[in-house]
């Protein structure tokens, strides 16, 4: 019997305690009163912002390109990929330890640490990227190692690296405690948001439409992003642990976070490689095609984010607890979680590629099959589930850092080997090549040390079973 009959043939009363049974898992899920249900209302809550950032984000890209034109649009991108590796990794690790610590901190009642952590690592983030922005200046005007046109936009996006860090440690600080609109709505939602804005108010001042316009309004954006999360921040931490002493453990904070950042150069470094070698052999205009079809493409990668960010507090209070039965389940069920939502955006993502590719203009609808080929190692990724997040936030750092930076030098490789020979095509087998693999290895190192198998197929043959 087709599903259609079955429905059909269900009597009303039936379809009603469907119904009323799925709006009572809603209430439950919203109420949140268990770990499982919390974390599934931040995983929803998590995925709902990142659409919202998305879709923020995705105007003022096409905001952008039509206004930019190919050619500055692709010079904009290649400053604001640098200035995200650079803000990225000058958190020093420190956005992610503060997820593993402040849970564990909380569950022994030492809000003395808790204090000392929000403050000191937000505080030593952002002297660390300022250093690191000064620094990168005086190496562009000793060396000029970039053509004209991209100086100037270089020079002003590097004032963007100390906000964009704090706001890169802040975000972990938000997922600590569980906070995911005050994580995630001032670097997700408002930062596209003031940029769509500064660039509107520019183009109405008849400011000219370049590279150099829009990494200045990058930063107005990114400033106003960072002051307001750390305003409310401030306060929402307060409210928490109140005021009082500060213990800062910085050794064993860095002793920690060093692994994870390596973690985080070779996640950055996989987002990145791709973009930034193309820009070496190929034009500014392809850099954008490629850019746009790419990041169409990875709005899959939301779930896989939304997932794990959403979760990875309680795999760490789930591990200070002992609890390991609950934590196998709840990572099998994380695998799903991941899985079946990340399968049906690919499908409506690839639907809608070209169109959603001609809004950026014409001549982007080229980068439709980087699309078709990029898929595949998202899927791939996504059907193992938030298996790096679970080895970090169970001690397993060591192995995470050791997967990612062979994907990270194995995307390098790939891509200057691709590039040449295939253009924009070999960027895209190579991205995918690596995600599949690296994911296949988190996987394996999950099942092997923490005795819990997150691959999709692997928890519906033990259901079937």
């Amino acid at each position: 019997m087709s599903q259609t009959s079955a429905i059909a043939a269900t009597p009303p009363s039936a379809l009603l305690r469907r119904v009323k049974g799925l709006f009572g898992q809603l209430a439950q899920i919203a109420h949140a009163r268990n770990d499982r249900h919390r974390a599934q209302r931040d995983a929803f809550t998590v995925f709902a912002l990142r659409c919202a950032s998305a879709g923020l984000l995705y105007l003022s890209q096409i905001a952008l390109a039509r206004w930019m034109g190919g050619y500055e649009y692709g010079i904009y991108v290649f400053v604001w990929t640098w200035v995200m590796i650079l803000g990225g990794l000058t958190d020093l690790g420190l956005g992610v330890t503060t997820i593993r610590f402040i849970p564990h901190y909380r569950e022994t009642g030492d809000s003395a640490k808790v204090r000392g952590m929000v403050v000191g690592t937000s505080m030593l983030t952002f002297a660390m990227a300022t250093v690191v922005a000064v620094a990168c200046a005086g190496l562009l005007y000793a060396f000029k190692p970039f053509d004209d046109n991209f100086m100037t936009p270089a020079y002003i996006g590097l004032l963007c690296i100390p906000f964009y860090s704090l706001s890169w440690v802040q975000d972990g600080i938000g997922k600590a405690f569980a906070w995911m609109s005050l994580s995630m709505v001032p670097p997700y939602v408002l930062r596209p948001a003031l940029l769509l804005a500064v660039m509107t108010i520019a183009l109405a001042s008849g400011l000219p439409m370049l590279a150099t316009t829009a990494v200045a309004a990058a930063v107005v954006a990114a400033f106003g992003a960072s002051a307001v999360q750390s305003w409310l921040m401030r306060r929402r931490v307060r409210k928490i642990v109140g005021e009082g002493e500060r213990s800062y453990a910085f050794p064993t904070w860095l002793k920690a976070s060093w692994p994870l950042l390596i973690v985080n150069a070779s996640e950055l470094t996989l987002q990145s490689a791709d973009v930034l070698i193309v820009s070496h052999y190929m034009s500014p205009t392809d850099v954008a095609i490629y850019f746009a079809a790419a990041k169409t493409m990875s709005l899959i990668l939301f779930v896989h984010y939304a997932v794990g960010s959403s979760v990875a507090n309680q795999f760490a209070a789930l591990a200070a607890r002992g609890d390991k039965e609950a934590l196998n389940r709840f990572a099998r069920e994380a695998s799903h979680w991941t899985f079946w939502p990340s399968l049906a955006a690919g499908v409506a993502i690839l639907a809608l590629g070209i169109p959603l590719l001609w809004l950026f203009g014409p001549q982007f609808v080229s980068g439709y099959p980087v699309m078709l080929i990029l898929v595949a190692g998202f899927l791939f990724r996504a059907a193992m589930g938030p298996t790096e997040f679970l080895l970090n936030m169970l001690g397993k750092q060591g192995i995470s850092a050791v997967v990612q930076v062979s994907m990270a030098l194995s995307s390098i490789v790939l891509n200057l080997v691709l590039v040449p020979l295939y253009g924009l095509i070999g960027a895209a087998i190579a991205t995918s090549v690596v995600l599949s693999l690296g994911a296949l290895a988190n996987s394996v190192a999950a099942s092997r040390t923490l005795g819990i198998e997150v691959a999709v197929w692997r928890n519906l043959s033990r259901k079937k079973g």
